[in-house]
């Protein structure tokens, strides 16, 4: 169990999660990309969709900024291949089911949910340069805007 949170301008520990599609991300395969890590709630929730609607939206001009971008939630894959089929995002979805890229980026938070203290994700984006370090973070993101603001981001990296 990783316990070690990442931290801004250090290299990001390699780890492993499943994928949509069948596949296994492992952060080592991406060296000589940069990569957006957006931690979300919950599938096909408002929020959720219109945050994953912005990153497929702008998918093209991330590519070309030579990005790559991954949403994280503690849902099942088949959760995620149904809001990912849904609408159409053209990037993985991860499985974080027993949060260990949450510790990692220490994105676990009590939220005040209809009145009850609930543990749940605080929506976060993490950029990650070419060389494996995080060169970015966003915490307590609001959804309108932001992939914008993070394509701003990679497209000066």
């Amino acid at each position: 169990m990783m316990t070690n949170t990442v931290m801004l301008n250090q290299s990001v520990p390699d780890f492993q999660l499943p994928a949509t599609t069948g596949k296994t991300f492992q952060l080592s395969d991406f060296l000589g990309k940069n990569i957006v890590l957006y931690f979300y709630p919950k599938d096909a929730t408002p929020g959720c969709t219109t945050q994953g609607m912005q990153f497929r939206d702008a998918y093209a001009e991330f590519q070309a900024a030579d990005t790559e971008i991954f949403g994280i939630s503690r849902d099942s894959l088949k959760s995620h291949e149904n809001f990912k089929a849904k609408f159409s995002f053209p990037f993985e979805l991860l499985s974080d089911s027993e949060e260990l890229a949450c510790a990692l980026f220490n994105v676990m938070k009590m939220k005040n949910m209809y009145g009850k203290q609930v543990r749940g994700i605080e929506r976060s984006t993490f950029v990650i340069n070419k060389k494996g370090e995080l060169v970015r973070e966003w915490r307590g993101v609001k959804v309108d805007g932001h992939a914008a603001e993070v394509l701003h981001v990679v497209q000066s990296l």
